[in-house]
């Protein structure tokens, strides 16, 4: 059978803010339980307010390893004031700007899994440039333009060992979703032409990918 988080973790999941359906949060989270058996730190590029971030954590914590998450909390293009996916509530008052980082670490409180994440504030390529452990997982769920899809891919999944999981939100193949998921799709491709990864797992806009050859 599928590994599937207890109760109150899925239930703390469909608490948090964010967008990832149950579905693919089940996925998700199945593919990090096997992940973690590499003994491997599981990472995320794209925390915003931590719904996805609680499963991740919780398959950390089964496997004695740690999760890691990447964002700069500012938002991504489409959360921005006037687009669809905006909400007020994660824009700071003194500031003007959004900031989901002190909502990101309530749900971790809630959840009780604080002491399973690292999270590290700051924009995806610059982490990245630095980054030397091996993954035994990368969730690609960041921004939705080419140049930062293809920047996280880039910056991140050199880092998946062998074997290891590579698992892309947001794959739309329809030309009529290029704003909300083209950029992830052509990632997707890119990361399938390379040899380097073999599909594993389809469910709805979530793909999961096997490190079976060296490169990117």
């Amino acid at each position: 059978m599928p590994a599937a988080p207890k109760p109150e973790i899925l239930a703390a999941f469909e608490a948090a803010k964010g967008f990832m359906p149950t579905a693919e949060g089940l996925a998700l989270y199945e593919a990090a339980v096997e992940a973690g058996r590499l003994g491997l730190p599981l990472l995320e590029v794209g925390t915003y307010c931590g719904r996805s971030t609680i499963l991740l954590a919780d398959a950390a914590r089964e496997a004695g390893v740690t999760a890691v998450t990447v964002d700069h909390h500012r938002g991504s293009e489409e959360q921005q004031p006037g687009w669809e996916y905006h909400d007020p509530s994660t824009v700071d008052p003194e500031i003007g700007r959004m900031d989901t980082l002190p909502t990101f670490r309530r749900t971790l409180h809630r959840a009780g899994l604080e002491d399973h994440v690292v999270a590290l504030v700051g924009r995806s390529p610059q982490i990245a440039a630095f980054w030397r452990t091996p993954l035994g997982l990368v969730f690609v769920d960041g921004g939705h333009t080419d140049e930062h899809a293809s920047g996280d891919y880039e910056g991140w999944a050199p880092h998946v060992a062998e074997e290891g999981l590579l698992v892309i939100h947001d794959v739309f193949p329809d030309p009529a979703d290029e704003f909300t998921g083209q950029a992830p799709y052509r990632v997707y491709l890119r990361a399938l032409e390379s040899g380097a990864f073999t599909e594993i797992g389809v469910t709805d806009s979530l793909r999961v990918l096997r490190r079976t050859g060296a490169g990117i």
